[in-house]
């Protein structure tokens, strides 16, 4: 079957995954563009329900699963971006939380508080994955984790990481209860350096918003570090603030192997 109208139903439902944060949530489905990010998500064992592709774009093998066939100018209309192989997928939205997760003996993991960029939300999940972080925890998100942005800057990262959504007071707990060493990063001038801080245990370190920082609920919770910066700047872009630090995180446990 080869869909040729705009209006075809499936079409329609497509678009609205792809557009609609509330469709997405509603419907427990997300869409995936692009062959690589498609693979990803089938490596990591997300349930597919279906795959849209285009024949004068695609190469390769078809995926395993149901394929729908759409026209070059249906795939036109849909893709949200233009480079993205002629595939786009539709997966099962997994849930997961702090009571499905079991930390390592030397666990690493990255909290962010109130994110509401999705573009940094992915950066940040492909640095988490490339240094080796065990999962990252997102408190009070004002993103959606299945935002076409999120998998596209993640490069499909997403589907390979433990993201999980927390409130402060229940990650805090989690985290006294499983013995994690606790660093903030408040803008203070008591706060030590980072690379100066031992990362090779337990550790999570958290930030805040670009605009405003860690809110008031982590204040005096851990211990306070920042990267030194030499320039006349006082911050960074979150997510390079976060690549930085799994990288110091890595490098600390590399030296110890």
């Amino acid at each position: 079957m080869l869909i040729e109208s705009p209006h075809n139903e499936k079409i329609k439902n497509l678009i609205r995954l792809l557009t609609d944060n509330r469709f997405r949530k509603k419907s427990g489905y997300f869409a995936v563009e692009g062959k690589q990010e498609n693979e990803r998500a089938v490596k990591f064992g997300f349930r597919n329900q279906e795959f849209f592709i285009c024949e004068d774009i695609f190469q390769g093998d078809f995926p395993k699963g149901r394929i729908t066939l759409v026209s070059a100018k249906i795939y036109e209309k849909i893709a949200y971006r233009g480079t993205t192989e002629g595939i786009i997928g539709v997966f099962s939205v997994k849930k997961s939380d702090l009571k499905n997760f079991e930390p390592r003996e030397n666990s690493a993991i990255i909290i962010v508080e109130s994110i509401e960029k999705p573009g940094n939300l992915g950066a940040i999940l492909r640095s988490c994955e490339a240094f080796g972080i065990d999962a990252l925890i997102v408190t009070d998100p004002r993103v959606d984790f299945y935002n076409p942005n999120v998998i596209r800057s993640s490069v499909g990262c997403l589907f390979g990481m433990n993201i999980i959504q927390s409130s402060n007071e229940e990650l805090y707990g989690f985290l006294q209860e499983n013995r994690y060493n606790i660093f903030t990063t408040i803008m203070d001038e008591s706060a030590g350096v980072l690379y100066k801080a031992d990362l090779r245990s337990r550790t999570a370190v958290l930030f805040g918003t670009e605009h405003s920082g860690l809110s008031e609920f982590w204040i005096g919770k851990g211990r306070n570090a920042l990267i030194p910066m030499a320039g006349s700047i006082d911050s960074l872009n979150l997510s390079n603030a976060v690549a930085i630090t799994c990288y110091e995180i890595l490098r600390q446990k590399e030296l110890v192997k």
